[in-house]
């Protein structure tokens, strides 16, 4: 029986080898693995400007950084929760959405999930490739204007650059998810001791912490800074919206449910926080070393003369942004787009979809004003994906009390049925209620609010259809017995 049960889960159209269930002898993750992958994808460049955006909007150093450990604690919730069904049932995160939302209408999540992911492999791969542009800079000095040609304001050098980073990105994801563990393994200690001797560093030639330090924040009461808090509180949240929801990519590999929860809890809020905190004081230190405050650490290395210091400089920062780019922003979009198309793409298809569409949204454009890089980019999609971690939740939690049956995952005629219009319909209002500001002024305190608007609607319109009919079971069987 048990044969023939699996015989048709494998001719399912629902099915192929990168979704299916993860079996027992590659589940090998253990609790370094999983801080590891955190603390891989906290230090990245994105995270070390992530104050600068916050201080611009008139905070001080202090503000800035509680704003962001805040928002990575609590985002550390959605996160753990979400977790728990990939460890348990070693299913992807595509897979985990198809009990919410029907095993066809689980393509509304894991593509909402794709498209951002696809932003995100854009920014960094741009920032990686600018990170080898300044390193064939350093070897030769020539190397800017070898290349003829001007393309969107940038040099054909700068997009060759891009292209060659871009590629090594896709090299990576065609070796799998072992070459990944094994990279974030020594990736992760790596990068934070040579950002610390870069702290080192900039603290010995300023003499000092800078002028950023001392700079107090330009809001005198409680009253003036809670707008400009509650959206940037939202924003931070939306950093890691994407992986609140895709960690099952990750915790289907995880050795047991203790080892995965303590290597997240003792990674995320802290890294993020000090890196943030690295990136403070290394930029203040600038502001006296070199006349002005430079926030973006390729600009920083741009500055150095020796080729040696340069070179490793370089090669840390494009370690740090390769390590998070193929954890953060390729393992989910690939099994999203094999969500869709089981049958014609794969994993590694699904990598290769990822970096052309991240080309296709123009990251240069997105990096081009931090303000609206945290502002409109992340505060805008994270009322979606807050939407859809509200359904996720209520749906494995509070509904299925953690009890999902794997196989029907994988069955059109399962029990989860082709379209769980419960789920959608939570959704679609949840975005509604998170996206209103920005087309009536007057609510426009729900997007400042977005990622908790958009999870708290569609929590409360997944679960009150199942309250109302447990309620009027119960009222049933007591008019029954009272008759």
């Amino acid at each position: 029986m048990a044969s023939a049960v699996k015989r048709s889960i494998e001719s399912s159209p629902l099915y192929n080898k990168d979704l299916a269930p993860t079996d027992l002898a590659r589940r090998t993750w253990g609790t370094y693995n999983f801080a590891a992958l955190w603390i891989s994808m906290a230090h990245c460049i994105p995270t070390y400007m992530l104050a600068s955006g916050l201080i611009g909007a008139g905070m001080d150093w202090k503000q800035a950084l509680l704003t962001i450990l805040l928002g990575n604690t609590i985002v550390l919730a959605p996160i753990l929760l979400n977790s728990h069904a990939g460890t348990k049932y070693g299913i992807p995160f595509p897979v985990f959405a198809r009990a919410a939302y029907g095993t066809r209408g689980s393509n509304l999540p894991a593509l909402m999930r794709a498209l951002v992911a696809c932003g995100w492999f854009g920014i960094q791969a741009w920032i990686g490739g600018q990170a080898l542009h300044v390193f064939f800079r350093t070897l030769w000095p020539g190397w800017a204007t070898a290349i003829p040609g001007n393309f969107g304001g940038y040099p054909s050098a700068e997009w060759i650059s891009f292209l060659l980073f871009w590629s090594l990105n896709i090299l990576v994801v065609y070796r799998g998810m072992d070459m990944l563990r094994k990279v974030e393994n020594w990736a992760a200690p790596f990068v934070l001791v040579m950002t610390a001797l870069l702290v080192w560093w900039a603290l010995g030639r300023a003499h000092g912490l800078g002028p950023i330090l001392a700079q107090k924040g330009k809001f005198a009461s409680w009253h003036e800074f809670w707008p400009v808090f509650v959206p940037s509180l939202s924003a931070m949240i939306g950093f890691w919206a994407t992986l609140s929801l895709n960690m099952p990519d990750f915790t289907r590999f995880g050795r047991s449910q203790r080892e995965q929860a303590v290597g997240q809890v003792v990674a995320l809020p802290t890294t993020m926080t000090v890196f943030a905190f690295m990136g403070v004081v290394i930029t203040s230190a600038t502001a006296i070393i070199y006349g002005k405050a430079i926030w973006d650490p390729v600009e920083l290395v741009g500055k150095f003369t020796e080729p040696w210091i340069v070179a490793i400089s370089m090669f840390t920062v494009v370690v740090a942004t390769l390590s998070v780019n193929i954890a953060a922003n390729v393992v989910s979009p690939a099994n999203d787009f094999a969500n869709a198309f089981p049958r014609l793409i794969t994993f590694r298809r699904g990598g290769l979809l990822t970096g052309l569409i991240g080309i296709a949204m123009q990251p240069w454009k997105l990096l081009a004003d931090p303000s609206g890089y945290i502002f409109k980019w992340l505060l805008g999609y994270s009322g979606g994906l807050g939407s859809i971690a509200g359904v996720l939740i209520a749906d494995y939690w509070i509904v299925r009390r953690r009890r999902l049956e794997v196989d029907d995952l994988y069955l059109e005629d399962g029990i989860y049925g082709g379209w769980n219009r419960r789920g959608i319909v939570a959704t679609l209002l949840g975005c509604a209620a998170a996206w209103i500001g920005l087309v009536v002024s007057s609510l426009r305190v729900l997007y400042d609010y977005s990622w908790f608007v958009g999870f708290g609607v569609s929590f409360v319109a997944y679960c009150l259809p199942e309250m109302m009919r447990k309620t009027y079971v119960e009222e049933a069987g007591e008019r029954a017995a009272a008759d």
